[in-house]
């Protein structure tokens, strides 16, 4: 009798147009108060604990991280960088505008921001050099998706918000499957390049995919800070959200400077001598490599002391201070001496600009910005967890896992009726909300059929992904009819072609799940899980 009216409710009231957050919230309690043995202060209660979860502070941090990022630059910088890479392929651009995603999505964690930033751009530059605004639009719409699959991912954690798994080993169940995904997009452009002979970008050399992997590697730092530091044992996965949103902030407003009252300032000017320009560099080389070192040691030297890895990491920029004039054919290998002056003046422009930065109306802009859409994405996710409560009290996966079972559904039965229903909900559900609602009720069935809940995980995720991009509500779907000024119908035919593709993807990553649980289970073991 629950069951039948909790989700009568909900689907009622989603048909009529209430917002998603107050349909499950409403339903949730309306079930409390008539039919539940549970009082009315436990929806109190409930709220509240809820917006306590610590694992849940992760995502306005990583909004706010993905939306200076989006803002401060780096979206061009890492397109650039893609081009250099794989522009020179027959299809080269749509391919890179693809990498780029795929590079971006490993530092905003979210698809719509992927697909502003970098299809605002990629879009604009594939209709200069012949590319139909469908095709191109198409390729963004898909490729977007890739910012939920590819950590670190918003709709991972809410996942391991709903169902107490591990943040740390969702992030790393999705490095493969999402570079398998993009590689699986950029052949799929590649063969309709062959066919449809789209051009191909000339290859610049080795010397200009240095340089623009050099412009795009503070931002691109920003995964060695993530996925280094929670697998290094630096921090936890909320503490690292923390860590790249201040990290975000001050790259694109004192490092790109392409926001903010330092914008337009350069850190070298033109008139710097050769010799004073080549010190700097050794400088910032030497600390970059420093930083990087410190964050991926765990991953080669994981029986290793700090100690060890510390002074390790002390040689090796030592090693790049000296050695860079040296590689430059400057035979003084103090030449870093002369860069010094410059980091003074830099080091001191930030100074005086700190707090001016911090007021400025470009970080005003994107702190309002983040926080519209963490408002609303933790008022759906709070809803959620309240109807993720009453499943639970009136043990409802329980009984529909009794029913599976004596029905006689096995793990791969049951798999392809989860993705059906996945499928089905993200054509009209938000992925955070349709996950919160979902993997309650099908997580205890998994564990009871042997399905690893990491793999579980990302199943859910990919269908949250094909999910964005399927009418009538693909959030991907909208955002690319936004950027691009075309009809929401024109969007949806443009991506359908390439939605192919990802079904295909969803089969793999269903029926091999070595791709999602391998790397976890290497670096940190198998998630435990206690009936």
């Amino acid at each position: 009798m629950e069951i039948f009216v909790l989700f009568s409710l909900v689907l009622f009231l989603l048909f009529a147009g209430v917002p998603i957050a107050v349909s499950l919230g409403l339903s949730s309690t309306l079930v409390i108060a008539f039919f539940s043995t549970d009082s009315l202060s436990s929806v109190a209660l409930q709220l509240f604990s809820s917006s306590q979860n610590y694992t849940l502070l992760a995502i306005p941090f990583f909004i706010l991280a993905s939306s200076f990022m989006a803002t401060g630059g780096v979206a061009r910088r890492i397109i650039d960088f893609a081009i250099a890479s794989v522009g020179h392929f027959q299809g080269g651009l749509a391919m890179a505008s693809v990498l780029a995603c795929m590079l971006f999505a490993a530092l905003s964690g979210s698809s719509p921001a992927t697909v502003v930033a970098i299809g605002s751009i990629a879009i604009v530059a594939m209709r200069k050099v012949g590319y139909t605004k469908e095709f191109a639009a198409g390729i963004i719409a898909n490729a977007g998706t890739l910012g939920i699959l590819i950590p670190p991912s918003i709709v991972m954690v809410v996942y391991a918000a709903a169902t107490d798994v591990s943040v740390g080993r969702m992030f790393l169940a999705g490095v493969i499957p999402g570079i398998v995904a993009g590689l699986m997009l950029m052949g799929a452009i590649y063969i309709v390049a062959r066919f449809k002979n789209l051009p191909s970008e000339p290859f610049k050399g080795i010397g200009y995919f240095l340089s623009t992997g050099k412009q795009a590697g503070w931002g691109l730092f920003l995964i060695v800070i993530i996925l280094g530091g929670i697998y290094g044992g630096a921090f936890t996965p909320t503490e690292a959200a923390a860590v790249a949103a201040v990290y975000a902030g001050m790259v694109s407003l004192f490092v790109y400077r392409d926001m903010g009252p330092l914008a337009g300032y350069a850190w070298v000017p033109d008139n710097t001598p050769k010799h004073v320009r080549i010190g700097f560099s050794a400088s910032v080389y030497a600390l970059a490599f420093f930083l990087a070192w410190l964050m991926l040691a765990f991953f080669f030297m994981a029986e290793g002391t700090e100690t060890l890895r510390f002074w390790l990491g002390v040689g090796g920029a030592i090693f790049v201070l000296f050695g860079y004039p040296l590689l430059k054919g400057v035979k003084n290998p103090l030449l870093f001496i002369y860069g010094l002056p410059l980091w003074g003046a830099n080091l001191w422009l930030m100074a005086r600009k700190f707090l001016p930065a911090l007021f400025h109306k470009d970080t005003k802009r994107v702190l309002v910005d983040s926080s519209r859409t963490t408002i609303m994405l933790m008022f759906i996710i709070v809803n959620a967890l309240l109807f993720a409560h009453v499943l639970t009290s009136e043990r409802i996966p329980q009984a529909i896992t009794e029913w599976m079972l004596g029905a006689g559904f096995n793990w791969f039965t049951f798999l392809i009726a989860l993705n059906i229903l996945l499928l089905l909900g993200g054509q009209f559900m938000e992925p955070s909300g349709l996950l919160l609602i979902v993997a309650p009720v099908v997580f205890p069935i998994a564990i009871e059929l042997g399905i690893d809940p990491i793999h579980l995980g990302i199943i859910m995720v990919v269908n949250m992904e094909i999910g964005m991009i399927t009418p009538p509500i693909g959030l991907n779907l909208f955002v690319t009819s936004g950027i691009t000024g075309m009809s929401l119908l024109q969007v949806v035919k443009a991506a359908m072609p390439f939605v192919g593709v990802l079904m295909l993807f969803l089969v793999l990553v269903t029926y091999f799940p070595a791709l999602s649980t391998w790397l976890p289970i290497s670096l940190m073991g198998p998630e435990l899980i206690t009936r």
